[in-house]
């Protein structure tokens, strides 16, 4: 791989960061890819946070559009991810916490019957926990999968069994 320059890997960065939402981690690994000094890097990055290309919260709320709408995943799974991009703590929170759970239901209800008709269970209890593990697989929350699944039910045939 040819070593780029100081202008070179920011033009390159800045035209990524103008197609899509990019973190500031990510802009670092590419950097740290090609090799740039620690002092070119932060130069670098000091000007893509500065002219706006990347921000690490817009970064944050667009990628939990699209994990939410399109790929379907819960809250704990969207911020597992975006521990894994270093995004910062305060952060992750703040725009996990402006997803309001009638959009995670809006999201898991669909998926769970859609699931239920392909499962083989032996009665409601398996179908139920089945369903769970699933929905827990997802990402959800316990308490968003409860209000998709008659939990009731299964507590009650666990006690019966």
């Amino acid at each position: 791989m040819k070593q780029k320059t100081e202008q070179e890997a920011f033009l390159t960065l800045a035209t990524l960061c103008a197609q899509a939402e990019h973190c500031q981690w990510e802009m670092t690994e590419k950097m740290r890819r090609w090799e740039l000094s620690e002092e070119a890097q932060a130069r670098i990055m000091e000007r893509l946070t500065k002219e706006r290309y990347v921000d690490d919260e817009r970064f944050a709320r667009a990628f939990i559009k699209d994990k939410v709408r399109y790929n379907k995943w819960g809250r704990r799974k969207v911020e597992q991810a975006l521990w894994q991009k270093h995004i910062a703590e305060d952060i992750r929170q703040q725009t996990l916490d402006e997803v309001s759970n009638e959009e995670y239901l809006d999201v898991l209800k669909p998926l769970i019957k859609q699931k239920s008709k392909t499962i083989k269970a032996k009665n409601d209890y398996e179908m139920n926990q089945k369903l769970m593990r699933f929905a827990l697989s997802r990402g959800f929350t316990f308490d968003i999968i409860r209000q998709c699944i008659d939990v009731e039910d299964t507590d009650e045939n666990e006690l019966a069994d």
